[in-house]
């Protein structure tokens, strides 16, 4: 067994590697040719839709000659030298903040040697703006506020801003984040609040705070509680139902009376609602005497969640050494509004691993590990499918300690 799990791990990453292979991301502009004959693709990222003063992402695949790869174009001060990464060269320049609207040609060299080209697009500078709610949102109790300054214009310097508000426990500083998807604007400050789950009624005045202390921006808040009525108010909730941890269980698999799970095992726990409270995938909780601690019910904004109602999840770990019984698993929701209950049956920890060669229990595995392909792709899945159905049919054809019938 231990060789034909080996078996299935090696081709399902051979598998995994061959469709993130085909899934490599189109050329932004035709490639040209090395001096050994093999193409030099240009990939650039924020090239089409830039301000002044904004990154591009330049990756250089295919370059053959020894020396330096390089990049030029009017839109930026001077040659910019790529660095070699694994078997491509990359940089990341700053368009020059007096660059005009236009298309502007972009050209590769290696060795002194033009080996590609590309253009970039610019588009005119913005004044800086700063964004709290969008005009006429309401926000609830307990609900995060995302705040944004972007100032990214001619002679704009300052690095440190904050926020303050009396809807706000304290002041929000607002930072760049290059790791975000604004990463190619280095001018643009994000940062959030929660607002308290106690603030009244009202409209509340959000001031941003630019170096030395003097007001930059102010933006008007509205918060209001949901009231009888509201969709908010209660919601459609649903839950909570449990289901498996293996790959095999998923959502749709989820029950909310029945599930058997064993001491010291792992569960998960579902809950849906067609109309949840603001800011409720912060504080969404399930609780139970037989959980080692509360769990944080996560909200499910993957692909396969498309369609269906908001729904929470997350694996609770239940106690080691539990006795066996019916277990209350409890949800609040709405601000208290809304409490549901379900139970869980706990039974008797789990024989230790390789106690038994017979079936597994419910929720278990049966001698073969399931494997998802990363980004779920359908090939990857089939392939796997396969392997399986292969793997199946030759243990059943083998005899009891021989080898494969033929």
């Amino acid at each position: 067994m231990n060789r034909t799990r080996t078996a299935v791990a090696a081709v399902l990453a051979t598998g995994a590697l061959w469709f993130a292979a085909g899934a490599a991301p189109a050329f932004a502009g035709g490639g040209s040719h090395a001096r050994d004959g093999g193409p030099v693709h240009v990939l650039l990222n924020s090239a089409f839709d830039n301000r002044p003063g904004e990154l591009v992402d330049i990756e250089v695949q295919g370059v053959r000659e020894r020396g330096d790869v390089t990049v030029s174009s009017p839109v930026f001060p001077h040659a910019v030298r790529l660095a070699q990464h694994h078997h491509a060269h990359h940089a990341r320049p700053a368009i020059a903040m007096t660059t005009g609207p236009g298309t502007y040609p972009l050209t590769v060299r290696a060795a002194g040697r033009v080996v590609a080209k590309d253009r970039v697009e610019v588009k005119p500078s913005r004044r800086p703006s700063f964004t709290a709610a969008s005009p006429g949102e309401v926000l609830r109790p307990g609900e995060r506020l995302w705040m944004a300054y972007d100032d990214l214009y001619p002679g704009e310097t300052g690095q440190s801003f904050t926020v303050r508000s009396p809807a706000f426990r304290k002041e929000v500083r607002l930072a760049h984040d290059p790791s975000s998807t604004d990463w190619n604007n280095p001018r643009l400050f994000s940062g959030s609040a929660e607002l308290p789950q106690g603030i009244r009624d009202g409209t509340y005045k959000v001031t941003l705070y630019g170096p030395g202390g003097r007001v930059v921006d102010e933006k008007p808040l509205t918060v209001r509680a949901a009231r009888p009525g509201d969709r908010d108010y209660v919601g459609r909730a649903r839950g909570p139902a449990f289901f498996g941890t293996s790959p095999a269980s998923g959502p749709g698999d989820a029950r909310d009376r029945g599930h058997r799970v064993p001491a010291g095992g792992t569960i998960n726990v579902l809950w849906r609602d067609r109309a949840p409270d603001p800011g409720e995938e912060e504080r969404l909780t399930a609780t139970s005497p037989a959980f080692e601690r509360p769990v944080l019910l996560r909200r499910d904004d993957s692909k396969a969640g498309d369609g269906d109602d908001p729904r929470y999840f997350a694996p609770a770990r239940i106690r080691q050494g539990l006795a066996p019984g019916t277990y209350a698993v409890t949800v609040a929701s709405h601000h208290g509004r809304v409490t549901k209950v379900a139970h869980l049956e706990v039974t008797a920890a789990a024989a230790p691993t390789g106690a038994s060669s017979g079936a597994s229990g419910a929720g278990g595995s049966s001698g073969m590990t399931v494997a998802y392909v990363a980004g779920g792709t359908t090939g990857g899945v089939l392939v796997a499918a396969g392997l399986g159905t292969l793997l199946r049919r030759r243990a059943a054809r083998r005899g009891p300690g021989g080898p494969p019938s033929p």
